[in-house]
Formats: structure tokens, C-alpha cells, sequence
């Protein structure tokens, strides 16, 4: 649940970011690609951990922050295939037409590149669910009732010496 549900919002900001900057392109374009380079130099790790830490241990505020950390690829790649887009006929039959800058993006270029969307979130998931995994095993991702590999893998670490299958069971699913 936790993959699927931060990989929805890395999906949604980085399809809606993406597709804008590459349609509007320019200085817009410019500008938007420069903030979501100072964005990618943060350890966002330490930002996860932070907001964790600060927020408390909301299940709900995990996986926005999760989905946070990993749209700005997902907008690089969208805004990599919006600008393939941009030239096409019908784009610009659109133009033409007076269609707005919005019904052309979310009409036009969004359903075309979802294909690419899809398959990177396809593999966003694994990575988040291992993202959520580490943050548990420091105890700062999800608590009981629930359970996640991280908690339980913790739970084994500090049990290790009087019961080690506690620990070797989960170690064995998480490679």
C-alpha cells in the first residue's frame, strides 16, 4: 500500500510539473527545470526524516512524503517526452484551434505520455516500498497494529540473540 500510494503522488506532481514546463518551455521552462535541480541536490532522506520527526508518525504524512522525494525524476521523464510532443500535428492543430494551454496539456499531452508514466511507476513502487522499509527499521515509519519489512526486521534485530528466525525470515524477503 505504501509504494502504490507514494508512487500516486509522484505520479500526479511529476506529470502535471513535467508536462507544464515542457509545454510552456522558454524561460518558464528554464526556470522550472533550475528549481527542480536545487530540489534534487537536498538529501531528501534527511527531509523524510525530518518531516517525520517534526509531523509525528502519521501513516497518511508517510506516504506524501515518500510520493514527494520521488516526483522530481518522474518529471524530468514527462517533460523529456512532452517536448518530443510539442511539435506534433496535432498539438498544434490544437493551438491553432484556440484550445487553452491547460485543455491542451491535460487533453493532449498527459494521455500521450502515459505509457512512459506508467512504466516508470511500475518501478517506482519496489523503490518506495524499500524507502518506507528503511524508514520503519528506524522507527520512524509505520507503527503497530501495522507492520512493514523495516519494523519487523527491527523487531528481529533487537531479538536476534534469544530468537534469531524473527529476524532471518523478513531478512530473507528483503532481497
Amino acid at each position: 500500500m505504501v509504494g502504490v500510494a507514494a508512487a500516486l503522488v509522484a505520479v500526479i506532481l511529476g506529470t502535471l510539473y513535467g508536462s507544464l514546463s515542457g509545454y510552456l518551455g522558454g524561460k518558464v521552462d528554464s526556470v522550472m527545470m533550475r528549481l527542480l535541480e536545487i530540489l534534487n541536490s537536498f538529501p531528501f532522506m534527511f527531509f523524510v526524516i525530518l518531516l517525520v520527526t517534526f509531523f509525528g508518525q502519521n501513516i497518511l504524512l508517510i506516504f506524501v512524503a515518500i510520493g514527494m522525494v520521488s516526483w522530481l525524476d518522474m518529471a524530468r521523464i514527462v517533460r523529456g517526452q512532452t517536448l518530443s510532443l510539442k511539435r506534433k500535428e496535432f498539438i498544434e492543430a490544437a493551438q491553432v484551434g484556440g484550445v487553452s494551454t491547460g485543455n491542451i496539456v491535460i487533453r493532449h499531452i498527459v494521455p500521450n505520455v502515459l505509457g512512459v508514466v506508467v512504466v516508470y511507476a511500475s518501478l517506482l513502487v519496489p523503490s518506495m516500498i524499500l524507502f518506507e522499509s528503511f524508514l520503519s527499521f528506524l522507527g520512524l515509519g509505520t507503527q503497530e497494529p501495522l507492520s512493514s519489512w523495516g519494523a519487523l526486521l527491527s523487531d528481529g534485530a533487537n531479538s536476534m540473540e534469544v530468537s534469531p528466525w524473527l529476524l532471518l525470515f523478513p531478512a530473507v524477503f528483503w532481497w
